[in-house]
C-alpha cells in the first residue's frame, strides 16, 4: 500500500485516545486505551503487518481506492467518507463515542446512498506497536483477540472470517441499508464488554460535539476554522485528569528521512498552557479548571523541580526508546516512544503557566490552589532564572541562556506581583518588583544586539530565533519599539521561507545544528501565526490577514494542522494533529478581529 502523506489523515477521538484515518478508510494509527498506550494499529509507522483497519468498496486486490470526498459531519469529531461508484454510492462513517465510564470504542458504520456498492473490510489487529499477534476467537458475531493484558472486540452482523491473520468482511450494501463495525478494548481478564448500539452511539456523539462547539464565543470572519480548531483541541485532552497532550501520534518526522522524529503523546506544561489560554478567551471555562486542577496534581510536592512535561495523569517517569521493529513514517527513523525532554531544563514553561493562571482568573475562575502554586514556583525562579536552560525548542545541545526564556522568566514574575497586588495570595510583593525590573535589564542588555537591531537567540549569539515574535505579546515591550521592529523585520528577512513562512531558527542542514541534531526541518506554524500576530500588533492588518489566509491554505481539507510545513514538497510535516499549531491558529483570528475593531472608524 502506498505511503500516505500527513495530510491525509482525519481524526476521531473520544477525549482520551485517538485514532488517525486516511482517505481510503484505513485506520492506520490507534492507541488504546490512552493517547500514550501502545498502538493497537502501527501501520502509520511501519507496514500492514504491524496493524491496521481498512473498510472501503471492494476491488481485485481488497479494498484500496480513496474516497470521492469526506468530510466531518458539521461541527463533530464525526468523519464521513464517501465514494461514489459504477454501481452506486456509500458513506463510512467513522467516530469513537465520548466513553465516560464504558470502554474506549471505534465505530464505523457503513451507509448505502445510491445503488449497492459491494464492500471489503480488513482487520488486522497487532498489539504493542504492531509487535504482537494476538490469538483471535470468532463466536457468532463477536471476535476477540487476546493478547498478554489487552483485549479487542469486534461486534458486527457481517460475517467474518480469518486469512492471512487478518479479520475480513466481504458484502454488499444497497441504497438505504447500514452495517455497523464495532472495535472494543478492554483488560483480557475482564469479561467481554456488552454490545454495543452504533446508531445510538453516532446519535450521542453527534450530539455532544455540537453542543460544545455551539459554546464557542467567537463569531468573526474565520469561525469555522476557529471552531474546527477548538474541536482538535478538544479532541487532544484527556477528560478524565484534565491533561492535554500536545499530540496523538509519535515520530511523524519534522525531516522527511530524517531523525528528528520525537513522542508528543504526553503534557507539555506550555503546550496545554497555551491551549488552556486559547479555550479561555473562546468561552470554554470548565476545560481551564479541569487543567489548572490536574496542574496542582502533577507538580505537588515537589514543585521546585518543575518538568516541562508529564504524562497524561501526572507521571513524571516515561523514558525514551527506540522501536527498532518499526521502519518509520516513509522510513524516518528511529521511531521513539517516550521522551528525553522531559529531564531538561526550559524556564520559559513559569511565564506561560503564570500567563495562563492569571487568564484564569481574568476570565473569573475562584481564586484555588493553583494560586499558591504559582507563588512557589516563583520563588524557586528567583534562585534559577539567571542559569543556561535548553529553551523552548528542546534542543538537545549544550544550555545557553536563551532570550525568549528570560522574557518569560520576566512575564513569570510580572503575573506574579499582579497576582500579589490583588491580595489574593501573600509574598515578598517590593523583592519581586525589583526583580521583575532586574530580569528586564539584563534581557534588554545582553539579548539585544545593536549592531543587528534584534534581539538575538541567545545571550552573546548573533544567530535570530522567532520565538523573540513573542516579546510584544507577552508585554515585555511596546510592539512599536524600535527593538522589536527591527526583531520583527529581521526575523521576516532571514528566517522567512521562500513560499513565506517563518522558520524557527537557522538549522543548517548540512551539519549539526546549534540544536543539537543534524539534519533540517520544515516552516514552524506556530513561528508564522506569531509573525502575523505581530504585524497586526504593529497596525499593518491588511499584511498579517494576507499571512494568515497563506497559513490557513497548508491546512487539508478537513482543517487539520501538523507541526511544520514543507514548502520544498508542499506537504505538511511533524506529528500530527498539533495543538501549538492550532492554538496559533485562534490566537492569530482573535488578534485579526481586536486589530480589526480598532482599525474601524468610531460612529459620531
Amino acid at each position: 500500500m502506498p505511503q500516505r502523506r500527513i495530510e491525509d489523515f482525519g481524526l476521531v477521538s473520544d477525549m482520551q485516545t485517538a485514532a488517525l484515518i486516511g482517505r481510503d478508510g484505513t485506520v492506520e494509527w490507534a492507541c488504546l486505551p490512552r493517547f500514550d498506550s501502545p498502538a493497537i494499529f502501527a501501520n502509520l509507522l511501519g507496514t500492514e503487518g504491524n496493524g491496521f483497519w481498512r473498510l472501503g468498496p471492494a476491488t481485485a486486490e481488497g479494498c484500496d481506492p480513496e474516497s470521492t470526498g469526506r468530510r466531518y459531519r458539521g461541527h463533530t469529531l464525526v468523519l464521513e467518507n464517501r465514494w461514489d461508484t459504477a454501481t452506486g454510492s456509500v458513506n463510512v462513517i467513522d467516530f469513537m463515542p465520548p466513553r465516560g465510564d464504558d470502554p474506549p470504542r471505534l465505530m464505523r458504520i457503513v451507509e448505502g446512498v445510491d445503488g449497492h456498492v459491494a464492500m471489503a473490510s480488513r482487520l488486522r489487529m497487532r498489539m504493542d506497536y504492531g509487535s504482537v499477534v494476538p490469538w483471535v476467537e470468532t463466536r457468532g458475531t463477536r471476535t476477540r483477540a487476546v493478547a498478554g493484558p489487552d483485549s479487542l472486540c469486534l461486534d458486527t452482523d457481517v460475517p467474518t472470517y480469518g486469512a492471512d491473520l487478518t479479520t475480513c468482511s466481504d458484502f454488499t450494501v444497497a441504497q438505504g441499508e447500514r452495517a455497523a463495525f464495532s472495535l472494543t478494548w478492554n483488560p483480557s481478564h475482564l469479561p467481554l464488554p456488552a454490545v454495543p448500539d452504533a446508531e445510538r452511539a453516532l446519535e450521542e456523539t453527534e450530539k455532544f460535539w455540537t453542543g460544545w462547539a455551539g459554546r464557542c464565543t467567537y463569531d468573526g470572519p474565520y469561525r469555522d476554522a476557529v471552531v474546527r480548531s477548538l474541536l482538535t483541541l478538544k479532541a487532544l485532552s484527556h477528560a478524565p485528569t484534565g491533561g492535554i497532550v500536545a499530540a496523538p501520534t509519535t515520530s511523524l518526522p519534522e525531516d522527511l528521512d530524517g531523525v528528528r522524529n520525537w513522542d508528543y503523546r504526553f503534557c507539555w506544561l506550555r503546550d496545554a498552557a497555551v491551549t488552556l489560554s486559547a479555550l479561555l478567551r473562546t468561552g470554554y471555562r470548565s476545560e481551564a479548571r479541569a487543567w489548572a486542577s490536574w496542574l496542582v496534581r502533577a507538580v505537588a510536592g515537589d514543585p521546585e523541580n518543575l518538568q516541562i512535561m508529564y504524562g497524561i495523569a501526572g507521571e513524571r517517569q516515561f523514558p525514551e526508546r527506540e522501536l527498532d521493529w518499526l521502519s518509520g513514517y516513509e522510513n524516518a527513523r528511529p521511531v521513539r516512544v517516550g521522551n528525553a525532554a522531559r529531564l531538561q531544563v526550559q524556564l520559559d514553561v513559569f511565564g506561560e503557566l503564570a500567563e495562563t493562571l492569571h487568564r484564569a482568573r481574568r476570565a473569573g475562575l475562584p481564586a484555588g490552589p493553583a494560586d499558591h502554586l504559582q507563588v512557589t514556583l516563583i520563588r524557586s525562579l528567583e534562585e534559577r532564572w539567571q542559569e543556561p536552560d535548553a529553551g523552548m525548542w528542546e534542543v538537545r545541545g549544550p544550555r545557553r541562556h536563551y532570550v525568549h526564556s528570560k522574557v518569560m522568566a520576566w512575564v513569570a514574575v510580572d503575573r506574579t506581583v499582579g497576582l500579589l497586588e490583588s491580595g489574593v495570595v501573600s509574598g515578598p510583593l517590593e523583592r519581586w518588583r525589583s526583580l521583575r525590573e532586574t530580569i528586564h535589564r539584563d534581557v534588554c542588555a545582553r539579548g539585544y544586539d545593536p549592531g543587528r537591531n534584534a534581539f538575538t537567540q541567545a545571550y552573546g549569539s548573533r544567530e535570530l530565533d522567532a520565538a523573540t515574535l513573542l516579546i510584544p505579546q507577552t508585554g515585555f515591550l511596546p510592539p512599536d519599539d524600535p527593538r522589536v521592529v527591527g526583531t520583527i523585520e529581521a526575523v521576516q528577512r532571514e528566517l522567512t521561507t521562500p513560499d513565506g513562512f517563518v522558520r524557527r531558527y537557522d538549522t543548517d542542514g548540512a551539519r549539526v545544528g546549534t540544536d543539537g541534531l543534524p539534519g533540517d526541518e520544515g516552516a514552524f506554524l506556530a513561528c508564522s501565526f506569531w509573525l502575523a500576530d505581530d504585524l497586526a500588533l504593529l497596525g499593518r492588518v491588511d499584511e498579517a490577514r494576507e499571512l494568515f489566509d497563506r497559513i490557513l491554505s497548508t491546512r487539508n481539507d478537513l482543517g487539520l494542522l501538523a507541526e511544520e510545513w514543507d514548502g520544498r514538497r508542499r506537504r505538511q510535516v511533524g506529528n500530527f494533529p498539533q495543538a501549538f499549531s492550532h492554538v496559533g491558529l485562534l490566537d492569530t483570528a482573535l488578534r485579526l478581529e481586536q486589530a480589526t475593531a480598532l482599525a474601524r472608524p468610531s460612529r459620531t
